[in-house]
């Protein structure tokens, strides 16, 4: 919730499975506070109300993006389409829904651009999580870096590619670490910070550690129902905020070294990559190379796979992993919507 990431980037298929892409430009654009203050309460407003933030949303992100095209002095004629994530309030594949908002045709009305979103529900639909979709971009565009990648965002996810692709939410990551700093008035917690100087509380860090999540087998998905439901009472156990950080940064680092334990290397993106505590307790645990991309990538690289979600949508093939997902077969995930 931090903000809206665009990126313009170019993508051309030069044989079957052979992808290059060429970063043009990116920009976050930060909510306005009022926006923002909706999106923290979208889960719990009525039906009327949600439907009213995805028009909201839909409107913001059409301007959004026309101020990033007058910024860069971007020639619409260039731009194939616009591929729009939304933003997820609701996430339970497990009873066959998956919603985001930010309204298609409101963006594509707005810009004058041809708008792909939804781009999970297609895969639920098909008995699939709907959830990871990045793999398709670590396989496609991203392989020649490493064989795993890690995204530290909300929650942290991986993709392992071996003799299929394999990837799946590890645990929580900036999410609750996040709310803990908010109720403290910053944002996030600056390179781990606060975190570095609590008090590791053992047997809550036991409790987290012994959650049944970790002991399901891919492919599966985390979504903030299943943090409020299970995790957070867990945690609130703890007190003082900088032992919970404390212990959720040595929860994740040993998730993430559980599960990826076999890997040589892991190529390390999202917004934790720049959280100086959690990548040294992952170095701790984990005894393979840690490889942290340029800084463009860090932040930009679900947005940049998400554009790239958008041309294999518009080149008419599958953008969907079915090992991944667990969905029945591999889908073309996606909404158009005309302007």
């Amino acid at each position: 919730m931090d903000g809206v990431d665009i990126s313009y980037c170019s993508y051309n298929s030069t044989a079957e499975n052979i992808w290059e892409h060429t970063v043009i430009q990116t920009k976050t654009i930060e909510y306005p506070i009022d926006i923002l203050n909706l999106i923290k309460k979208s889960t719990s407003l009525n039906s009327n109300q949600l439907l009213e933030l995805d028009k909201i949303l839909g409107k913001l992100y059409g301007q959004f993006v026309n101020e990033f095209i007058h910024k860069y002095k971007i020639d619409k004629k260039d731009i194939d389409a616009i591929a729009s994530h939304g933003h997820t309030i609701f996430h339970q594949p497990e009873k066959g829904y998956t919603y985001q908002i930010g309204c298609g045709d409101t963006i594509a009305f707005n810009t004058g651009l041809k708008v792909i979103n939804d781009f999970r529900q297609k895969d639920v639909v098909a008995g699939g999580q709907g959830a990871p979709l990045v793999p398709i971009g670590d396989l496609l565009l991203f392989s020649r870096e490493s064989s795993t990648f890690l995204n530290l965002g909300g929650f942290a996810n991986c993709c392992k590619i071996y003799d299929e692709v394999i990837a799946f939410d590890i645990s929580p990551a900036n999410l609750p670490m996040n709310e803990i700093v908010q109720e403290l008035g910053f944002d996030f917690d600056i390179n781990g910070n606060l975190a570095s100087t609590g008090k590791l509380i053992q047997d809550i860090l036991d409790e987290l550690n012994e959650l049944d999540y970790y002991s399901q087998l891919p492919p599966k998905s985390l979504g903030t129902e299943w943090l409020k439901e299970h995790f957070t009472p867990i945690i609130k156990k703890i007190k003082n905020p900088n032992d919970r950080l404390r212990t959720i940064v040595e929860h994740i680092s040993i998730q993430i070294t559980r599960s990826l334990s076999e890997s040589k290397s892991i190529y390390v993106t999202g917004g934790g990559a720049m959280n100086t505590f959690l990548i040294n307790r992952i170095k701790h645990h984990f005894k393979g190379q840690i490889i942290i991309p340029p800084a463009q990538i860090v932040d930009f690289k679900e947005a940049i796979v998400f554009g790239f979600l958008g041309s294999l949508y518009l080149a008419g093939v599958p953008n969907t992993i079915s090992s991944v997902t667990g969905a029945s077969k591999e889908t073309i995930g996606g909404v158009l919507h005309l302007p």
